[in-house]
């Protein structure tokens, strides 16, 4: 098979495309056929050596993948060979067939289009954890959402309005300002001017602030807070990771909270697999919806993920084996 492959930690552009035996499912494991797979920005740090988890080299980078069910071990009851599913992993979905721990392939419904499943794993996951339950997130609130024309940003926006919340979106162009508002904000904004403009359209403050950028960006957040508002600390795609004068938070008296989607993943898989049912479900009855940026051929990974690296995509990047 076909496979994108990190030799070892460096530059994206460094990416192998390169052929590989393929794999065989122990008794606990799945094989996929993948027909999609999903590029996130914690791909591009995790080939770059930058990220919280660094496997050992070399590696098949990638975390989800959707497709048909290829193979299975005998341990393996819930699935079967030519079943839709998508797969959840910590690495090793770049590749034409993937293989994958049994309780980390979940089956999708005929009308779930592969790219959709894929968007809904991590990007999708991780804002819906972040806002269910790291923010608990209620109806009436006022959502912020930095670098909301991103993956996890759009997701922020489709999923905070799916919970009822006022969604103020922020981005750095008119065009990704327009998919912000086609996703569902309420009012979308650019960073310059930003403080001034949430003292108008947000005068009691902020509840919840998904922030996925760090930076900047985080100090006009944690300034524009209201009691007892949750900020959530998401990623930093600004590259700079920000400091916190905590006399804000005693002031102000709101809660600075941290979202690591991975570690929810690992320690709470029954959580874990209710959410993903409830955005499922969501999906099926029309209360989200997606957005894919573009498809790429597998072999154009690095490019892909160089281009999220750069904060160039609007939703979600796909490639295609």
């Amino acid at each position: 098979m076909k496979a994108i492959v990190c030799s070892e930690y460096g530059p994206v552009a460094n990416l192998e495309y390169r052929d590989l035996p393929d794999p065989s499912p122990g008794p606990d494991e799945v094989v996929v056929k993948a027909e999609a797979i999903g590029v996130n920005y914690p791909d591009g740090l995790l080939v770059q050596g930058l990220y919280q988890m660094k496997p050992e080299t070399p590696f098949v980078p990638g975390m989800e993948a959707a497709g048909m069910v290829d193979a299975v071990g005998a341990n393996v009851t819930h699935v079967k060979p030519g079943d839709r599913v998508v797969v959840m992993l910590s690495n090793g979905s770049y590749a034409e067939k993937v293989l994958a721990p049994g309780n980390k392939v979940f089956p999708i419904p005929a009308s779930m289009d592969f790219a959709d499943a894929c968007a809904l794993m991590c990007a999708w996951g991780t804002s819906h954890h972040a806002l269910k339950q790291r923010a608990n997130l209620q109806a009436g609130e006022n959502l912020l959402v930095l670098g909301a024309a991103g993956s996890t940003g759009l997701a922020a926006i489709s999923i905070g309005k799916a919970m009822g919340a006022r969604v103020i979106a922020v981005a750095s162009s008119e065009e990704k300002q327009k998919a912000c508002l086609e996703a569902g904000a309420d009012i979308a904004l650019p960073y310059d001017g930003l403080r001034d403009a949430l003292k108008q359209h947000a005068p009691r403050g902020v509840d919840v602030a998904f922030d996925p950028v760090g930076g900047a960006a985080f100090d006009v957040a944690a300034r524009a807070m209201a009691r007892n508002g949750r900020l959530l600390v998401v990623g930093f795609a600004s590259g700079e990771i920000p400091k916190l004068p905590v006399n804000l938070v005693l002031l102000k008296e709101y809660s600075l909270v941290g979202v690591f989607w991975g570690a929810f993943v690992a320690k709470e898989p029954d959580v874990y697999a209710a959410n993903n049912r409830e955005l499922f479900g969501w999906h099926s009855e029309g209360r989200i919806k997606t957005h894919i940026d573009e498809s790429r051929p597998l072999s154009e990974a690095a490019s892909a993920v160089q281009r999220i690296l750069d904060r160039g995509a609007i939703g979600k990047t796909i490639l295609t084996p």
